[in-house]
Order: C-alpha cells, then structure tokens, then sequence
C-alpha cells in the first residue's frame, strides 16, 4: 500500500473555489479499483492549508489514477487556484 499526501496552499479567497472543484476528482478516485481511500483535510490552525491523504493498492493503480480524465480535470481547475502544493508518497514499513 502507497499513501501519497499532498498539501496544497490555497490562494486567499480560494478555498471555496478549490473544495468545489476537487469534488469530481474525489469522487472518481474513490470509485478507481486501486484505490484505498481519498480525502481532503484542512489545517485547523490555517484555512487556507488543505491536504489530500490518498492510500492506493500499488505504484501501478496510482499511474493509472493519474491518466484518468477526473484527475487530470481535476489538477487542471485547481492549478491557478493554489499558491503551491507539495507531493509526498509514502510506504508503510511492515
């Protein structure tokens, strides 16, 4: 199993914007066979600051999670949205 965070800064004025566009994004990932779980957080120290927790079944489900055309649609309505966005991926030591 692969968990991949991914904290995004939003621009201020934003966040409403951006919560709105990621619901089809959500919702397709959710239904993706190789998909574990998919939801959104918010910093409840900074509004602005919300962050995806992604679990995926392996490397393979996620490169065909990032071909799909809600994600793709999805990175494409969030991108002038956001001040930045940091990606990391994770493996559970087992």
């Amino acid at each position: 199993m692969i968990t991949i965070v991914a904290k995004a800064i939003v621009k201020e004025g934003q966040r409403e914007a951006f919560i709105q566009a990621v619901q089809p994004m959500i919702e397709g990932s959710r239904a993706e066979e190789g998909n574990i779980s998919y939801d959104l957080f918010e910093d409840l120290d900074h509004a602005n600051v919300l962050t995806f927790i992604e679990q995926w079944k392996s490397p393979e489900a996620i490169d065909l999670h990032n071909r799909t055309p809600h994600f793709q649609r999805g990175v494409a309505a969030i991108g002038n949205l956001m001040e930045s966005m940091e990606i990391t991926k994770y493996q559970a030591l087992e």
